[in-house]
């Protein structure tokens, strides 16, 4: 059978999908761009047929009801390695379960924890070969979509062809439905002026030619703004933003000085403007790969001068960060923090940087703290710490005594915060 005589064959509607989800399935999705947005907008209107459903998420894309509804619990649940605003909002109804993990064993750990038995996934048209492209998002789809009993494609002709590891053969689908639905764009984050301050401390700490990651939020963005002034510098990171996509566009990104993907921008996911997904479509320079790969420690530490530049919601004064909860609260994920943080320590010239304002809500909170708050995540072990960041200044944890930590720490904290962390600090034999 031909490609486009499958391709027809399976072809139904949307409609149809869902009856493909039955009592004690487990179904996974892929994310950012590759979200199925019309199957999980009405993947809840199964729940009065079926149980024990589960639904593994992370970030989502739509504000759909089978994220909302408590209703739904003991209907279709959910299970997730990265909490997002539904999951923090119905926590209470005990429909949310949380499975820690790192990013690079992200697709595996889903796998033996709880394997897919449908995986569903927006792909873009197929080509002259027979390929659709999962072209945003290879974080666990493809360990998910060869564990799964039964693969649905949402055909969606606004995803653009970006290369990597992305193409598909037609044949792996069991159903097909067409959707015309505008792609995922990340939102706008316009950063403050203390995010810009530390912007211009960390790019004073990368040199041209050095490789980077950047994560979510306005403090990435800020740093990727502040980086338009380097020259060769190469992308190896998770996620590929609208502010590396600028890079790239400038010149700053070449990424030939990158000893390993030379030549190629390279990302697990892509989430950001329409400018970014446009100079993705179609281009060599730019590649998609599984997170196994990409967010591999041992293959990010074969770049040289590899640059983590993460951001932390605290951390205590021996160099321990949180990044994901607030005390026993999860808030997000582990993601590819410690991945990046473990890959970029041991590279050949890398830095791991840590970036965050001194404090929260609105100054009244240290976000530099004696200990962490009781029941704090520990997603980055001080052993990894080397390089904090605040609007304050540098301070510079690797090699360091745990007494020259609590002085560095101390020097970039807020100032109305210090007199009392160095109280702590005595009180708790730390210097």
């Amino acid at each position: 059978m031909d490609h486009q005589t499958y391709y027809k064959e399976k072809c139904g509607t949307p409609e149809g999908a869902l009856s493909l989800v039955h009592s004690g399935d487990v179904i996974a999705c892929a994310t950012y761009g590759d979200e199925p947005a019309w199957f999980l907008s009405h993947l809840h209107l199964a729940a009065p047929r079926v149980e024990n459903v589960v639904l593994w998420t992370m970030l989502m894309m739509g504000d759909y009801p089978v994220m909302y509804d408590a209703s739904l619990k003991g209907k279709i649940d959910i299970y997730t390695w990265f909490y997002n605003k539904e999951c923090r909002a119905t926590h209470a109804s005990g429909r949310c379960h949380m499975v820690p993990m790192d990013l690079s064993a992200g697709g595996k750990t889903m796998v033996e924890t709880k394997r897919p038995t449908v995986f569903a996934a927006a792909v873009s048209p197929m080509d002259e070969n027979g390929n659709v492209y999962l072209s945003m998002d290879l974080q666990i789809s493809l360990e998910c979509m060869e564990a799964a009993d039964r693969v649905i494609f949402e055909v969606n002709p606004n995803i653009p062809r970006v290369y990597g590891k992305t193409a598909v053969p037609i044949e792996k689908a069991d159903y097909i439905y067409e959707a015309v639905l505008p792609l995922a764009h990340a939102p706008l984050v316009k950063s403050s002026p203390v995010e810009q301050k530390i912007a211009e401390y960390v790019c004073g700490l990368v040199e041209d030619g050095d490789c980077i990651q950047l994560g979510i939020g306005g403090m990435p963005n800020a740093v990727g703004e502040a980086l338009a002034v380097k020259k060769d510098l190469g992308i190896h990171s998770e996620m590929i933003t609208s502010s590396m996509g600028k890079l790239m566009r400038s010149g700053a990104v070449t990424n030939e000085r990158k000893n390993i993907n030379t030549g190629k921008a390279v990302g697990a996911f892509a989430w950001g403007d329409d400018a970014l997904y446009e100079y993705m479509d179609r281009n060599p320079k730019v590649e998609i790969l599984p997170a196994s790969y990409v967010n591999n420690a041992f293959t990010i530490a074969q770049n040289d001068n590899m640059v983590s530049i993460n951001t932390a919601m605290e951390m205590d004064l021996t160099g321990q960060v949180c990044s994901e909860s607030i005390g026993s609260r999860q808030y997000s994920g582990t993601g590819g923090a410690l991945d990046f943080a473990y890959g970029a320590f041991h590279s050949k010239g890398g830095k791991v940087i840590l970036a965050m304002a001194s404090t929260a809500k609105g100054g009244t909170i240290s976000k530099i703290k004696p200990q962490l708050s009781p029941g704090a995540v520990v997603s980055i072990p001080r052993n990894l710490a080397d390089y904090v960041v605040t609007e304050y200044g540098v301070a510079r944890l690797r090699n360091r005594s745990v007494r020259q930590r609590v002085e560095n720490l101390i020097a970039i904290s807020h100032p109305d915060f210090r007199e009392q962390l160095r109280k702590e600090a005595n009180r708790l034999m730390l210097w």
